[in-house]
């Protein structure tokens, strides 16, 4: 079910948002979801919100390759954009979580992130681990970006993109094969994929999933989420777009989708270029 007059769905997105039966979306649970998220008590030592690793300003990530938890620990992975994540099907860069009520408790409980128990978190902001899932997963839900001026174009406003920006779209949709894995409304398919990333000596230096597979990030807001991947390995977009056109780390369980590209210059900024159009700022 989806309450229309809690939330507003912006242009470019699926009208239809996933919300649990028995997690439905209120506008007063948003907001006691946002409360959470920026409360550094759900950390041990006060120091750490949600919103420290996911900054509103960054498009809910934290511009460093891997995130910083309690006590300055550094943990594996990239924190990832929760732009969209209402329409999630796999949580986490390996997928190890199906929903976001499961996903949000993890981080407070992780000992390399807020290092918090579920009942000191309880007794801290005086509500049930439940009632913690449910307002969180819900604040997540209500992070929606769209109506950017790739979706004005494609919704008739033919000015919204530049030529060199519609060239990059072509390239995005064709000889770059871009929507081998980022397609639809959130530009990915919430599938898990080997691209090379974690190959390194002969060896996978994180097993992700299983033989090196990571989740697919949605490429909105892309211009805002730096740096990139699931280990933050890669600073900018040049670097991605070199990094694909290359076909990726050569590894035995290798996406079949990833091969040299043999994208000229032009076509490389062209394509950097429309990437960015996904981005509202």
């Amino acid at each position: 079910m989806l309450l229309l007059a809690a939330i507003a769905i912006p242009l470019g997105l699926d009208l239809y948002l996933p919300v649990p039966e028995e997690n439905p979306l209120t506008a007063e649970k948003i907001e006691l979801g946002r409360r959470l998220f920026f409360d550094r008590r759900l950390s041990r030592d006060g120091s750490l919100a949600c919103a420290s690793c996911h900054d509103p300003e960054r498009a809910y990530s934290d511009g460093r390759s891997v995130a910083v938890g309690v006590s300055g620990r550094i943990g594996r992975r990239n924190s990832p954009a929760l732009i969209n994540r209402g329409y999630g099907r796999l949580f986490f860069w390996d997928g190890r979580a199906a929903s976001l009520e499961e996903q949000v408790l993890l981080p407070i409980q992780d000992s390399d992130e807020m290092n918090l128990s579920l009942a000191e978190a309880s007794a801290r902001v005086g509500l049930a681990p439940g009632e913690i899932s449910h307002a969180l997963a819900t604040f997540v839900r209500s992070i929606l970006s769209g109506n950017s001026r790739f979706d004005q174009f494609v919704n008739g406003d033919r000015n919204a993109l530049s030529a060199e920006e519609q060239a990059g779209l072509q390239l995005f949709r064709g000889k770059a094969n871009c929507t081998a894995c980022h397609v639809g409304p959130n530009f990915t398919d919430e599938r898990l994929h080997n691209t090379g990333i974690a190959w390194r000596d002969g060896r996978f230096a994180d097993s992700g999933a299983g033989h090196g597979d990571f989740k697919t990030p949605t490429l909105r807001e892309i211009a805002r989420t730096a740096p990139y991947m699931h280990d933050g390995s890669l600073a900018t977009l040049n670097a991605v777009v070199e990094y694909y056109n290359r076909g990726g780390n050569g590894n035995p369980q290798l996406d079949p989708e990833l091969h040299p590209l043999h994208l000229s210059e032009g076509e490389k900024r062209n394509l950097i270029q429309f990437l960015r159009s996904l981005s509202t700022r």
